[in-house]
C-alpha cells in the first residue's frame, strides 16, 4: 500500500526552482526538492515518521539547523550532507546566505522499518536504532544511491520493489546499526567504531578532534556518542583525547629533542605551562621532570 506521510512544515524565504517530484511506496515516500534559500530563510519541520534527507550538494557552510527552537541560534550547527531525523523530533534550520540545494526526502513508516530490520539485528535493537538521530558529511556510502532513487522519483521506469530496496540499502547504510546486539543493547561502541576512532586520531599530527568529528566518523549524533562513549572507556571523549594527546607528548619527549615548550606547540597546546598542567593532570609528574625518570630512571 502506498504510504502518505504526514509532516508539520512551514518555510520562510525558501522558493522552488522546479516543480516538487514525488513517489510513493509501501510503507516509504520519495521527494525530490530543487529550491533555493535566501539569506536568514528559515524553516520548520516535525513529523511523526522517521525520515532522511541527502543533500546532493556540500550545504555545510551556508545552512545551519537544530532540534531546539530557532530563537536560540547558539544551538545551531552546520546542516550535514545526510541526516536520519528519528520520528517526533523537531528540526529548525537557517539560511547564512543565498544558496541553491537539491535534496532527497525519504519518509518512513515506523512499521515499515521495524519489519525490515527486526529479522538481522532484533526488534529491540532495530527501536533503539531508530531513535538515534544520525549526522554525516561523507555520503560516498549512499550517493550513488540517492541519485538511483532520485532517477526513479523524476522519471518512474522500474517496479517499485527496485526503489524500495535501494532506499532499504540507504537506511542500513546511514543509520546507526548494532555490530553486534548485545553491545548495543548495553550503549556501548563497537571494536570496529573504537578502531575507526584511533585510526581517524593518530591522522591527525597533534590528535585534537572536536565531539562533533568523532561522533561524525563514527555515525552518530553528537549527544548519543558522548553518552555511549563514557559507558564504553569510562572517560569523556575530551579526557579520553587529552590521554592520546599526552601520550603523543611523551613520545616526543623521548624520541626528540623539542623542549617542553615546543613540544606544547607541536601538539597545539597554548603554551608550556598549558601543556605541564594537562601533563601532570595525566601522568602525575610535569614533562620535565617525566623526561628526566624515562632518561636516567
Amino acid at each position: 500500500m502506498t504510504f502518505l506521510h504526514s509532516m508539520v512544515c512551514h518555510t520562510q524565504g525558501i522558493r522552488l526552482n522546479a516543480p516538487v517530484k514525488w513517489r510513493g511506496l509501501d510503507g516509504m515516500m520519495s521527494v525530490y526538492w530543487d529550491a533555493e534559500g535566501q539569506n536568514g530563510a528559515n524553516a520548520y519541520y516535525l513529523s511523526p515518521d522517521p525520515r532522511i534527507v541527502i543533500f546532493l550538494n556540500d550545504v555545510s557552510s551556508h545552512i545551519q539547523m537544530s532540534n531546539n527552537d530557532r530563537i536560540d541560534t547558539q544551538q545551531y550547527r552546520p546542516m550535514m550532507r545526510a541526516i536520519f531525523v528519528p520520528a517526533g523530533v523537531p528540526l529548525w534550520t537557517n539560511f547564512t546566505g543565498t544558496h541553491r540545494f537539491s535534496h532527497l526526502d525519504l519518509h518512513l513508516h515506523k512499521d515499515r522499518l521495524l519489519r525490515f530490520l527486526s529479522p538481522s539485528i532484533g526488534a529491540s535493537a532495530a527501536l533503539a536504532a531508530l531513535r538515534r538521530p544520525v549526522e554525516i558529511q561523507d555520503i560516498r556510502a549512499i550517493e550513488l544511491l540517492a541519485s538511483l532513487v532520485i532517477d526513479e522519483v523524476c522519471e518512474p521506469t522500474k517496479h517499485a520493489l527496485y526503489v524500495e530496496t535501494l532506499i532499504a540499502s540507504i537506511v542500513t547504510a546511514l543509520i546507526d546499526l548494532p555490530e553486534d546486539s548485545c553491545e548495543r543493547a548495553n550503549g556501548r561502541l563497537t571494536q570496529a567504531q573504537m578502531n575507526k576512532l584511533i585510526v581517524g586520531m593518530n591522522e591527525r599530527s597533534d590528535c585534537r578532534m572536536t565531539v562533533a568529528e568523532m561522533a561524525t566518523i563514527v555515525g552518530l549524533s553528537e549527544s548519543w556518542f558522548a553518552n555511549v562513549f563514557k559507558q564504553t572507556t569510562g572517560k569523556t571523549p575530551l579526557q579520553w583525547q587529552l590521554g592520546k594527546r599526552i601520550d603523543l607528548a611523551q613520545k616526543m619527549l623521548l624520541e626528540s629533542d623539542l623542549s617542553v615548550a615546543g613540544v606544547a606547540a607541536q601538539l597545539g597546546f597554548s603554551d608550556q605551562a598549558h601543556l605541564t598542567k594537562a601533563f601532570r593532570q595525566v601522568s602525575g609528574q610535569t614533562p620535565a621532570a617525566w623526561r628526566r625518570t624515562q632518561q636516567f630512571g
